[in-house]
């Protein structure tokens, strides 16, 4: 995916090495983008327990001699075995992104004012896991399958170049899944969908490349929060009454991720048609 975009890159700015003669930002446009969008790492994430189900997080499970059932501990990825030795995968592999976007933009002198609308499909994914002494892992995943944003523009005209900041209002669908190597207990639910709600700043710089086509790249940040982070019930299964889950209440323990933010890289290339 990386050498896929470094190569739509090159593409891109070998086209705005083309000149132009439109020189006049503002009116309405439409188009799309192509890039690449990474997660960021949180090496300190880990699971969180309420094991008496009075709905606060972060007791500790404890077996029968009084140990902490979780002290191999804990790691941001997707579990390599079902033991804390074989490690985690890891968390920050991105994936690609494509959208459609439209604004409108006004020109004063050589500032341009502007705002800008788009919506977009991915798959980039983040995991937490546990480890248990059993030994047995549980891992929390999250992905984001869909973007949308409405965001303001500050640019300042070149020529035929327009450098810009941009930041405003964002928002993602999210898929939540949970899934352990533990067989005994039950475990409900392991899958749900939510939104995620937050902002985006960044920068870029956009190019006329006909008299009414403009080319560009881009990076933006995004900083969501979860809505609705998915709990799951550790439940009796078919552990004993001596199973570390069910020790402080016999309905079982609820697990939580420690983290509801979402944090993102995105790097584009985008292209316009102006009205």
């Amino acid at each position: 995916m990386i050498k896929t975009f470094a190569a739509v890159s090159a593409a891109a700015l070998a086209l705005v090495a083309v000149p132009a003669s439109a020189q006049d930002w503002s009116g309405a446009y439409i188009g799309g983008y192509a890039g690449y969008l990474m997660p960021s790492q949180d090496e300190d994430e880990r699971i969180l327990f309420d094991t008496n189900l009075d709905g606060t997080y972060g007791d500790t499970v404890r077996t029968t001699a009084a140990a902490d059932a979780f002290s191999p501990g804990f790691c941001d990825g997707r579990p390599n075995g079902n033991n804390a030795a074989a490690g985690c995968s890891d968390d920050e592999n991105g994936t690609g992104e494509v959208g459609i976007r439209g604004g409108y933009d006004w020109q004063s002198g050589a500032l341009v004012f502007g705002i800008v609308g788009e919506v977009g499909i991915t798959g980039v994914e983040d995991a937490v896991t546990a480890f248990s002494t059993t030994p047995a892992s549980y891992t929390f995943e999250r992905e984001i399958t869909s973007t949308a944003a409405v965001r303001a523009r500050v640019g300042y005209a070149m020529g035929t170049y327009l450098p810009y900041v941009t930041a405003g209002y964002a928002r993602a669908n999210v898929e939540q899944n949970y899934y352990t190597s533990n067989a005994a207990n039950s475990f409900t639910p392991t899958r749900d969908t939510t939104d995620a709600d937050g902002f985006q700043v960044g920068a870029g710089v956009e190019k006329w490349l006909t008299s009414n086509i403009t080319v560009g790249v881009e990076y933006l940040y995004s900083d969501l929060d979860v809505n609705d982070a998915l709990v799951v019930r550790t439940g009796p299964g078919t552990a004993p009454a001596t199973n570390p889950f069910l020790l402080v209440n016999p309905a079982g323990t609820n697990q939580i991720r420690s983290s509801d933010s979402i944090e993102l890289h995105s790097f584009r290339v985008t292209a316009s048609v102006r009205f």
